[in-house]
């Protein structure tokens, strides 16, 4: 042993005695053995953590040029995208990487269902990753507001004013989470700390305990093997394997491959393949050429199929979902009945 390797050993004793480093790597990577036959759908968990660190790096260069006020949150924007030195890169890599988010969670939960791992022992796992995607859900609509546009302004609105038709508390709650009678700079700003404070950390408690519940009582696989039935003469699984290195750097190439993915679709489509920037980089005003954004599909669904009984729901229905959005009826003569 060499004198590096003798002081880098001493450090690590010396660090194992006060935390334990050294258990928990053996623990969660060199010596949790995962199934040996994980097929396709097992590449979306991992994926799906390339695609936070993602989120997490890009949105913290964001905030540094950000400016969370209803006066300059939209002028900031534009200085992001024209004026900041490959500003306009990472604004794409952050806005593609959140549907991209949704994409890789949606196949992972997909692949939950068809093998089966929300049943026993896994219950708890199926949760908090169902806790997560909520997260998510609320991450993206708070995020959706800061570019203090078209969409973002109007898309708010509505779905902010879906709590007032609630009950007795609906109008107060309302006018709680806005902070003011009306979306105003106040609601950008609570929406703005939320969006890179509160929500991203509880979004990090929920996937760190989603992954140690996983390794409390191992991977699901396609043929529900239970890879702790047999072991060797060492006690070590015979149908698993060590998770690092076999699956941190087996998995490599199908990150590359998902990375060049992202970054044709960041490059050539980052506005989708409908391209609506024109609607996205334009202050608030009449409602014009509006495009559903990819991620708030599942808002959308539900806004489609929501009753349309105060104007500004009926306002975002006819503007962004068209026609279809009252089953067809003229829109123009639906909301001016509303408006009296």
């Amino acid at each position: 042993m060499s004198a590096l390797e003798r002081s880098f050993r001493n450090v690590m004793d010396w660090i194992d005695d006060r935390l334990p480093v050294t258990e928990a790597y053996e623990k969660h990577l060199s010596k949790y053995y995962a199934p040996k036959n994980l097929n396709f759908w097992y590449y979306f968990g991992i994926f799906s953590f390339v695609v936070l660190a993602n989120q997490l790096l890009t949105g913290i260069w964001l905030t540094m040029n950000y400016v969370p006020t209803g006066e300059g949150a939209f002028a900031s924007v534009e200085f992001i995208m024209r004026d900041v030195e490959y500003g306009w890169m990472l604004r794409y890599m952050h806005s593609t990487g959140a549907s991209a988010f949704f994409v890789v969670v949606y196949l992972h939960m997909f692949r939950g269902l068809i093998y089966g791992s929300y049943q026993k022992p896994r219950e708890l796992i199926w949760i908090l990753g169902m806790l997560v995607y909520v997260a998510l859900m609320a991450e993206g609509f708070f995020g959706y507001l800061l570019p203090w546009g078209n969409m973002s302004f109007w898309g708010a609105q509505v779905i902010v004013s879906l709590a007032s038709a609630i009950p007795v508390v609906g109008e107060d709650l309302a006018i709680w989470v806005r902070g003011d009678f009306n979306m105003s700079g106040v609601t950008l700003n609570r929406f703005f700390a939320l969006h890179v404070v509160l929500v991203p950390l509880f979004l990090l408690v929920l996937v760190v305990l989603h992954v140690l519940a996983l390794h409390e009582v191992g991977s699901n696989n396609p043929d529900g093997v239970d890879v702790k039935a047999k072991l060797d003469d060492e006690g070590r699984p015979l149908d698993g394997v060590p998770f690092h290195p076999y699956f941190t750097l087996g998995k490599l190439p199908g990150i590359i491959v998902f990375l060049g993915i992202f970054s044709a679709v960041m490059f050539f489509y980052p506005d989708g393949w409908v391209s609506h920037r024109a609607s996205k980089l334009r202050t608030c005003g009449p409602l014009k050429d509006t495009r559903i954004d990819r991620a708030s599909v599942v808002l959308h669904t539900v806004l489609l199929n929501a009753p349309s009984r105060d104007l500004p729901t009926c306002w975002f229905r006819c503007e962004i979902l068209g026609p279809r959005g009252h089953g067809g009826r003229h829109c123009d003569s639906r909301c001016s009945a509303l408006a009296g």
